[in-house]
């Protein structure tokens, strides 16, 4: 059993968070086309859990966008968004606010999923539903990173999360002009501006 807080409160979770280190529990959730999902669909892919109360509060909700935007730039990353509302809500949320780079997943036909990862409230005014917690998988299927928000009312550890997981997407190439430019201002000739030996882009047009 697990112990976090709510507005300072202590409420209770029906198990342990998976640690790293373990292989992650498989799970079965509905997404919001209300087809099943399972852990093994993402073989090959780092997946991070992103478990909440409601997507209906603010923090909940503020933790989809986040991620929906951060996990955009880890390349071979999918977020799943699981909490106990209906796919419906999932939809209406997501479709407000133009959310596409998550999966939304609702455990209303699977609530194993809860003390399967430990996360189900089971006292306080949220009891059955989940706590608010990041579980990062590997391409394996083990867990290289678990956090168990302390307090629910506060938002998880973004950059712990992402960091655990696939590294960042290198940015284009965009600098490089700016790095010709650059060689060519320190070693061009006064007389041709342009390299040493050289008929590149830095090249003025002129010849001999």
């Amino acid at each position: 059993m697990g112990t976090v807080t709510l507005k300072g409160e202590k409420t209770d979770t029906s198990g342990e968070l998976p640690q790293p280190g373990i292989q992650a529990p498989d799970f079965t959730l509905t997404d919001g086309e209300f087809n099943e999902i399972h852990l093994s669909d993402y073989a090959g892919k780092t997946v991070v859990l992103n478990i909440f109360p409601s997507v209906d509060t603010p923090v909940c909700a503020m933790s989809v966008r986040k991620f929906n935007t951060e996990v955009a730039s880890h390349a071979d990353t999918v977020c799943v968004c699981a909490s106990m509302d209906l796919p419906f809500a999932h939809q209406r949320f997501c479709g407000a606010e133009g959310i596409e780079n998550v999966v939304s997943a609702s455990a209303f036909r699977n609530r194993g999923f809860g003390d399967d990862y430990g996360v189900r409230i089971t006292s306080g005014p949220l009891a059955g539903l989940f706590a608010r917690a990041v579980v990062v998988i590997d391409e394996a299927g083990k867990v290289v990173y678990s956090q168990l928000v302390p307090e629910i009312a506060e938002e998880p550890d973004y950059d712990a999360a992402l960091a655990a997981g696939a590294p960042a997407q290198a940015a284009p190439d965009s600098e490089q002009p700016a790095q010709d430019l650059d060689a060519c201002t320190e070693s061009f000739t006064a007389e041709h501006a342009r390299p040493f030996g050289a008929d590149d882009a830095c090249d003025d047009g002129r010849s001999g």
